[in-house]
């Protein structure tokens, strides 16, 4: 086959699947600022993370400097159940836009956890067993995260416990009981299991939660449980690093058929995804080997890049969890219970946010209405129903191949396609049945909760 004969749907073997991670920092010229000890102020240890996280993670978290981590040959073993997964031509959804431009996605929603979070799940699953822990500790907003942790705890015979954010905890049942299945509990948050979460709900009566609440409680019942630490599914150095593998395969299979994309898109929440897919192509554009366009896409109603400040503020909103120096709206934020699109978290991945900062990629925000027609239009030309977190990717990605259309240019664009929507119907029927819309917090509320970032 030749390299213009590309096929609908391109597969790696197991032999062509990557053998390492790649740490996109070992490439950055201006680092992402180290976490700090709230109280101190000082660069967290890697003797005081240890409390919280597993140790080999802890090296990950803080390596800035090499560039490539073999993974595991226990982790490949699992990978090999579900990947590689498939990177797509969009040849429908292009036929139906009438557009020039060529629309790849990488399709990661090929598993039982029905999205990305399984490739870093398993990993810290894995350093969590190695060294000998009973269990581990995490929230989940959607479930996406929690659902892949539930599974990789399952695989190697570790408890698991989940603080699931409220609203989707009533909303996500069915995702809920995915995580029963694999054997874990699943705890609505804030919840009155936790000191945490008994001053959340004393302060915010009737809150419907959030990552930060839920962060908190789980840190906290890691700290105070004997054999487990805590573990977490975006924002940190170390996710980005195991989700790299997204990238590294989309990147192995677009250069065996020559494709380079001109444009790379993907949904932004905490920046797991986002971060994983643009990695190798990344470090090609640090590198000075090639250039690209990349577009992180946010919801409109938790705008952390294009609305919030690049500060050093709390991982949680309890404020237990080290200072993390990010585009963040402020740990106390809380998005509006009508948000049902995902990716709620109030900042954004370090590395993420020192490479917007350096104005290397561009960031956009969406009105959740606009991305469940995106999302339609995608399941009704590609057949695969997207989860609302993808479904950013998909807007942003049909707003370029409009402007293709528009001006003829050819362009290659290719977005990540985060998951399935299967387990988030409650949130299609809320736009189906017009319940939903499109709030957007205002300047003065935003104002209000930057106000209370720590002084640092």
């Amino acid at each position: 086959m030749s390299k213009n004969e590309i096929p609908y749907k391109i597969y790696l073997n197991e032999n062509e699947m990557p053998k390492f991670w790649y740490n996109l920092r070992a490439d950055m010229k201006n680092k992402p600022a180290p976490l700090l000890n709230p109280g101190t102020h000082q660069p967290m240890t890697a003797e005081e993370l240890s409390g919280v996280f597993c140790e080999d993670l802890v090296k990950q978290e803080l390596d800035n400097d090499t560039r490539e981590y073999p993974v595991p040959q226990e982790i490949l073993d699992f990978y090999k159940m579900y990947r590689p997964s498939p990177l797509v031509r969009a040849y429908c959804l292009e036929r139906k836009l009438n557009t020039p431009a060529k629309i790849y996605y990488k399709f990661e929603g090929n598993n039982t956890s029905g999205s990305h979070k399984l490739n870093s799940a398993i990993a810290q699953a894995y350093y969590a067993k190695k060294q000998g822990l009973k269990g581990v500790t995490t929230e989940t907003g959607a479930g996406q995260w929690g659902t892949a942790l539930s599974m990789a705890c399952a695989y190697f015979e570790l408890d698991c416990k989940v603080f699931m954010v409220k609203v989707s905890y009533e909303q996500k049942p069915f995702r809920r009981e995915v995580m029963r299945v694999y054997g874990a509990s699943v705890t609505p948050s804030p919840s009155m299991t936790t000191q945490v979460g008994r001053k959340i709900l004393a302060e915010h009566p009737g809150t419907t939660g959030s990552l930060g609440c839920a962060i908190s409680e789980a840190v906290e019942v890691a700290v105070g449980t004997p054999g487990y630490r805590y573990v977490l599914g975006s924002v940190l150095n170390q996710v980005l690093l195991h989700q790299s593998v997204i990238g590294m395969e989309t990147k192995i299979a677009m250069d065996k058929y020559g494709i380079k994309p001109d444009v790379i898109i993907g949904c932004a929440g905490g920046g797991s995804n986002l971060g994983g897919l643009i990695a190798p192509f990344m470090g090609e554009k640090l590198r000075g080997e090639a250039d690209y366009r990349f577009i992180a896409v946010e919801p409109a109603s938790c705008p952390s890049l294009t609305r919030g400040v690049y500060a050093y503020d709390f991982c949680d909103t309890g404020m237990v969890c080290p200072l993390a120096k990010m585009y963040t709206l402020g740990s106390d934020f809380i998005p509006a219970p009508n948000h049902a699109g995902g990716l709620r978290y109030h900042g954004m991945s370090p590395i993420l946010s020192q490479l917007y900062d350096d104005k290397m990629m561009e960031a956009v925000s969406v009105p959740q209405t606009r991305v469940f027609e995106a999302a339609e239009t995608f399941a009704r030309t590609e057949g695969i129903l997207p989860a609302p977190e993808s479904s950013h990717a998909i807007c942003a990605a049909i707003d370029e191949a409009m402007k293709c259309r528009e001006t003829g240019e050819e362009k290659t664009i290719l977005f990540g396609l985060t998951g399935t929507g299967y387990f988030d119907l409650v949130a299609y029927e809320k736009f189906h049945d017009g319940k939903m819309d499109d709030y957007i917090p205002t300047d003065e509320e935003l104002k209000a909760f930057r106000a209370r970032l720590p002084k640092v």
